[in-house]
């Protein structure tokens, strides 16, 4: 008899993990595909403040382990994979990896979304060590430090306000003469004392020794090279880079609806335009993208997908 699960969830970050927890914990059977490493994003995070009810000194790694470990309890499957075909329009959902063929009942995107990156050298040397894609994750870190933002959209300058509760200066670097952001914002960061902003720049390279100790700037009219370093008493800065995120969405695109930024589209219920398949967390068009409304979404979704497999007639 061919295997066929009541739910696959696709990505093991913290939405599909509290997805395979809430749905192995119901009796139903549970296979979570993960390419990669489980965790997420979150594990490039090497504290957690802001999660209701986290150990002290819990770690992104130390919290999606232990929601691991339970959705395992529980008795979830993992799998790793890299889904790379889809069928999704009949009862029987199938889904084909490099290594495998899953079939099910149902079915729970939360490949999650990445930040864009500089792509500059050192950037990816110092992620969790100085250089962050989220200021509500790491912006208490740099309280009373300088730090500096790299973009010039809506979230880079919402970010550098918000960072100015913490950071004792806030320097934005856009490439441009001008911003993208909306009017309002740009006002905003404009009027904040705190703030200072680069124009027609980039950065070139992140230096330092397990921490950002300095960032070689290039001006892109004139070609002039200039390095940032942090003051001498500090030690540290920090590196915020908001160039935009982009999800994994590309092999849905064509089957399930997303908005123009290729983010999935689903309802209150984290239903999407075809039945039995849901979306959660990062990958979804939402307004916060959190862990903690990561596994509120994957926790609605696995309830929602258990009442569609109950009202299935084969």
């Amino acid at each position: 008899m061919e295997n066929i699960y009541d739910v696959i969830i696709i990505g093991a970050g913290p939405a599909g993990l509290a997805a395979g927890i809430y749905a192995a914990r119901a009796r139903m059977k549970t296979l979570i595909v993960e390419k990669g490493i489980p965790g997420g994003l979150i594990v490039n995070t090497n504290e957690i403040e802001n999660y209701p009810g986290a150990e002290e000194n819990a770690t992104g790694p130390s919290l999606t382990e232990r929601m691991k470990e339970q959705a395992d309890e529980f008795g979830a499957e993992f799998i790793t994979d890299e889904i790379v075909q889809i069928d999704l329009n009949n009862d029987i959902k199938k889904l084909t990896g490099r290594v495998g063929t899953y079939q099910s009942k149902s079915v729970i995107i939360a490949a999650g979304a990445y930040p864009k990156t500089i792509g500059c050298k050192g950037e990816r040397e110092h992620i969790g060590q100085g250089v962050s894609y989220c200021a509500t994750c790491d912006g208490s870190f740099y309280t009373g430090l300088e730090v500096i933002v790299v973009g010039g959209g809506d979230a880079a300058l919402e970010e550098a306000i918000f960072l100015t509760r913490f950071a004792r200066k806030v320097t934005i670097v856009h490439r441009r003469d001008k911003f993208r952001a909306a009017k309002s914002i740009q006002e905003k960061a404009m009027k904040n004392e705190k703030i200072n902003i680069r124009w027609n720049t980039i950065v070139e390279e992140i230096n330092g020794d397990g921490i950002v100790e300095s960032v070689i700037f290039k001006d892109t009219v004139t070609g002039e090279i200039t390095e940032k370093k942090a003051d001498p008493a500090d030690g540290i800065m920090g590196v915020f880079v908001f160039v935009g995120y982009k999800p994994y969405t590309e092999i849905f695109k064509e089957a399930i609806g997303t908005d123009p930024h290729g983010y999935v589209i689903t309802d209150e219920k984290m239903q999407t335009n075809i039945k039995g398949v849901f979306a959660a967390g990062d990958i979804r068009v939402k307004p916060l993208r959190q862990v903690v409304t990561a596994v509120s979404d994957g926790a609605i979704a696995t309830v929602e997908a258990e009442k569609y497999i109950d009202d299935l007639v084969f």
